[in-house]
Protein backbone atom coordinates (compact mmCIF):
# COMPACT_ATOMS: atom_id res chain seq x y z
CA UNK A 1 0.00 0.00 0.00
CA UNK A 2 1.18 3.50 -1.06
CA UNK A 3 0.93 6.35 0.88
CA UNK A 4 -0.80 9.76 -0.59
CA UNK A 5 -1.12 13.13 0.11
CA UNK A 6 -4.04 15.15 -0.25
CA UNK A 7 -5.11 18.96 0.13
CA UNK A 8 -1.63 20.89 0.89
CA UNK A 9 -0.35 18.21 3.02
CA UNK A 10 3.45 16.98 2.35
CA UNK A 11 4.30 13.48 3.97
CA UNK A 12 8.59 13.18 4.57
CA UNK A 13 10.74 10.64 5.14
CA UNK A 14 13.30 11.77 7.95
CA UNK A 15 17.18 11.64 7.15
CA UNK A 16 19.18 10.25 10.55
CA UNK A 17 21.99 12.26 10.93
CA UNK A 18 24.93 10.05 11.77
CA UNK A 19 26.60 10.61 15.13
CA UNK A 20 30.32 12.83 14.80
CA UNK A 21 33.50 10.84 15.71
CA UNK A 22 36.07 12.75 17.01
CA UNK A 23 39.03 9.76 17.11
CA UNK A 24 37.50 6.72 18.98
CA UNK A 25 35.11 8.72 20.98
CA UNK A 26 31.21 9.09 19.59
CA UNK A 27 29.41 12.10 20.03
CA UNK A 28 25.56 11.48 20.30
CA UNK A 29 23.29 13.92 18.66
CA UNK A 30 21.78 14.88 22.51
CA UNK A 31 20.95 17.82 21.06
CA UNK A 32 17.13 17.11 19.65
CA UNK A 33 15.68 20.54 19.59
CA UNK A 34 17.97 20.82 15.62
CA UNK A 35 15.12 21.12 12.53
CA UNK A 36 15.26 17.91 10.71
CA UNK A 37 15.90 17.02 7.13
CA UNK A 38 13.45 15.13 5.31
CA UNK A 39 12.55 13.88 2.02
CA UNK A 40 9.50 14.18 0.42
CA UNK A 41 7.54 11.46 -0.84
CA UNK A 42 4.55 12.31 -1.37
CA UNK A 43 2.61 15.39 -1.84
CA UNK A 44 -0.97 16.57 -1.85
CA UNK A 45 -2.35 18.55 -5.47
CA UNK A 46 -2.78 21.85 -3.50
CA UNK A 47 -5.78 23.43 -2.35
CA UNK A 48 -8.89 26.06 -2.43
CA UNK A 49 -8.35 29.71 -0.78
CA UNK A 50 -11.39 31.12 0.73
CA UNK A 51 -11.74 33.67 -2.33
CA UNK A 52 -11.85 30.20 -4.49
CA UNK A 53 -8.96 30.13 -6.37
CA UNK A 54 -6.53 26.93 -6.06
CA UNK A 55 -3.40 27.05 -4.88
CA UNK A 56 -1.18 24.56 -6.48
CA UNK A 57 2.11 23.06 -4.17
CA UNK A 58 5.12 24.02 -5.18
CA UNK A 59 7.24 20.85 -3.80
CA UNK A 60 7.61 17.88 -5.50
CA UNK A 61 8.47 14.14 -4.82
CA UNK A 62 12.07 13.99 -3.91
CA UNK A 63 13.19 17.13 -2.37
CA UNK A 64 15.19 17.07 0.86
CA UNK A 65 13.53 19.93 3.34
CA UNK A 66 14.16 20.82 6.62
CA UNK A 67 11.08 20.39 8.83
CA UNK A 68 10.40 21.80 12.37
CA UNK A 69 10.59 19.91 15.15
CA UNK A 70 7.29 20.27 16.27
CA UNK A 71 4.00 20.67 14.25
CA UNK A 72 4.09 17.58 12.11
CA UNK A 73 2.43 14.18 12.66
CA UNK A 74 4.34 11.15 13.24
CA UNK A 75 3.29 7.70 10.79
CA UNK A 76 4.19 4.60 10.71
CA UNK A 77 4.01 2.86 7.94
CA UNK A 78 5.01 -0.93 6.75
CA UNK A 79 7.87 -0.69 9.19
CA UNK A 80 8.94 2.77 8.44
CA UNK A 81 8.29 6.12 10.22
CA UNK A 82 7.49 8.66 7.70
CA UNK A 83 6.08 12.98 9.00
CA UNK A 84 2.83 14.28 8.26
CA UNK A 85 1.77 18.15 7.66
CA UNK A 86 1.01 21.11 5.73
CA UNK A 87 3.21 22.12 3.05
CA UNK A 88 3.58 25.86 4.57
CA UNK A 89 5.07 24.08 7.64
CA UNK A 90 8.30 23.42 5.62
CA UNK A 91 10.99 25.58 6.59
CA UNK A 92 12.75 25.74 3.36
CA UNK A 93 14.13 23.56 0.36
CA UNK A 94 17.85 22.10 -0.36
CA UNK A 95 18.99 22.59 -3.79
CA UNK A 96 21.23 20.57 -5.32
Amino acid sequence: MKLEAIYNAVIVKPIEREEEQYGSIVVPDMGKEKNHTAEVVAVGPGQYTQNGSFVDTILSVGDIVIVPTMGFTKLDHDGDEYWVGPENQILAKLNK
